[in-house]
């Protein structure tokens, strides 16, 4: 699996990640939402809309690119803890944009869905940062179905 099983307590340089700081609730300043399964949720600091939070694994991964076939599961739970927090919320999963940004053109190297309802109300930079399926931000959909048609062998 191309997950890191690891916890980030027990890596080198985990002070560095700061996605694995606010998932062990040792950020200050930062408020975790949401802690199920080995996933959490937070508010996204720069938000593109009413509803913008992120979905991170507890256990450092680090970005989409990283991903392999075994992680499906990983990017389905990601997807459905998203569909559930944001219900929860008030937000409308149907008007909602889920998806990653792409390395290089990830400012943090943590794994992290991008949840953005209603995603019409974004702005004209927000539009173009999180365009899908650009060379920069991909959809949700898009990752699993590159991950399902992987060869198990990579």
């Amino acid at each position: 699996m191309a997950t890191d099983t690891s916890h980030a307590e027990n890596q080198p340089g985990k002070q560095k990640c700061v996605f694995c700081r606010i998932a062990s609730h040792q950020e200050p300043g930062s408020r975790v939402l949401y802690e199920k399964d080995g996933l959490v949720i937070f508010r996204d600091i720069k938000p593109a809309a009413a509803h913008h939070y992120l979905v991170v694994p507890q256990k450092h991964v680090s970005d989409p690119k990283s991903l392999r076939k075994d992680d499906v599961e990983l990017v389905e739970r990601l997807v459905a803890a998203a569909a559930e927090f944001l219900d929860q919320q008030g937000g409308n999963v149907s008007e909602a944009l889920l998806g990653f940004h792409w390395p290089p053109f990830n400012s943090i190297s943590h794994l992290h869905l991008h949840v953005i309802s209603p995603s019409r109300s974004m702005g004209w930079l927000a539009s173009l940062i999180f365009r899908p399926n650009s060379f920069w931000f991909v959809t949700a959909d898009w990752l699993l179905e590159r991950l399902k048609s992987m060869d198990s062998q990579l």
